[in-house]
């Protein structure tokens, strides 16, 4: 164990997680890890700093280094998207979210997005969210011939109910989307096209998704997911929208910012334009696509057919499961995913009828696309074995123990 509080209790859960960490496979879509530059920041004297309010008009003193370093990020956040406008403050991409809401609605406005339950985010019209309490949640979905994004449905919810935001993007969806088509109906339709690229963004930054920001109005990042930046949000725009924007988030959503944050984010930024970034954004999609393949001949059927992305989602019907059981003989076995919905499931969302699996944090570990058919083989052979004892020298515990013996990547 190398991290050291001075607090028992807590060294000792920090040994667990990275333990657990050792002894499996993270496939978790929304996970990777930040380099070593970005958990510097992250650690750095700017975790202690108070400075609400945008360089050279805080609302506390001593802020004259923290506004060169958040300037700093602007800049390089800017000059990775080729965007006019970039504010690094938000806490999280949800919080971005929020913002964007508060820069171009009002509450009880309708706002149009892809359905939960065939990709979409909870931020986007879930009844349980602020998203679907404040505003009036309308969604489209995915053609049940092919499971990609119906844009005549879009066009026809979008023309018929004027939405005052057009959203694009998700959690579970897997191909890229046709911002151009967006574009036009949202001219068409007169309202604001939002890009939620929270998966997205590390893919565009590398030069292997094409970029939201020639059609989008407003686009947000999380930045801790493929970009492997600390845990945030990052809005980019054109610069007709930074009054309202920068309002948008202080003071309306936020306080003070994570300055420590701002600075990793500015790390992660420069790194992400190096290509050796690049190179591990196009294995990651790489292995999505030979992992996905891979299967998909071992019988399991990957929802739309494949992958774009870094992402795909795993029918395990064909099995007898529900998403919430394969989940945990995936678990048993040192596998982490998470469960899902399929498109148009008969199952409810608490149960699902798959999984979702990303390969960011296996690239980082050091598979490529020679290792996607070993590691399909042992998500098969743990999806069709009962989970037993973890120690009962089942063929669960057979492949903890092959991935164990790994080499480090």
């Amino acid at each position: 164990m190398t991290d050291r509080t001075g607090d028992a209790e807590v060294d000792a859960l920090i040994g667990r997680e990275q333990l657990r960490r050792t002894r499996s496979l993270q496939l978790i879509a929304s996970e990777t890890e930040p380099s070593a530059g970005v958990r510097t920041a992250m650690a750095s004297v700017f975790d202690t700093k108070y400075a609400e309010g945008y360089p050279g008009a805080r609302y506390h003193g001593g802020c004259e280094v923290v506004d060169d370093v958040e300037r700093l990020a602007i800049d390089r956040a800017r000059e990775l998207f080729d965007a006019p406008y970039a504010n690094v403050q938000p806490n999280s991409g949800s919080a971005a979210g929020v913002a964007v809401y508060a820069a171009f609605a009002q509450p009880g406005d309708p706002v149009l997005a892809l359905r939960l339950d065939q990709g979409g985010h909870q931020t986007h019209g879930s009844r349980a969210n602020f998203s679907g309490r404040w505003f009036s949640p309308l969604h489209y979905g995915v053609r049940t011939s092919d499971e990609r994004i119906d844009y005549d449905q879009v066009r026809d919810l979008a023309l018929v109910h004027r939405p005052r935001i057009l959203v694009a993007g998700g959690a579970a969806y897997s191909r890229f989307y046709d911002f151009a088509v967006l574009r036009e109906i949202a001219d068409e339709a007169e309202c604001v096209l939002w890009v939620d690229a929270a998966h997205l963004a590390g893919l565009v930054a590398a030069g292997v998704a094409a970029s939201p920001m020639p059609y989008a109005d407003v686009v947000t990042v999380s930045t801790n997911k493929v970009l492997r930046g600390p845990r945030g949000g990052l809005i980019l725009a054109p610069g007709r929208h930074r009054v309202v924007l920068d309002k948008a988030v202080f003071p309306f959503v936020q306080g003070g910012t994570a300055m420590n944050a701002i600075a990793g984010k500015a790390v992660a930024f420069a790194e992400a334009a190096t290509p050796e970034f690049a190179a591990y954004v196009r294995t990651a999609v790489a292995n999505a696509a030979a992992l996905s393949a891979a299967l998909t001949e071992r019988g399991l059927r990957i929802v739309s057919g494949g992958t774009d992305t870094h992402l795909a989602v795993v029918d395990v019907t064909s099995l007898d499961l529900t998403g919430v059981e394969a989940q945990r003989r995936l678990d048993a076995a040192g596998i982490v995913v998470d469960k899902a919905v399929l498109p148009f499931d008969t199952r409810p969302v608490s149960q699902g009828s798959a999984v979702r699996i990303g390969t960011p944090s296996v690239t980082l570990a050091g598979l490529g696309t020679q290792d996607m058919p070993l590691l399909a083989d042992w998500i098969v052979e743990a999806l069709r074995s009962p989970v037993g004892s973890r120690d009962d020298g089942g063929p669960h515990a057979r492949i903890r123990g092959q991935i164990t013996d790994l080499p480090a990547g």
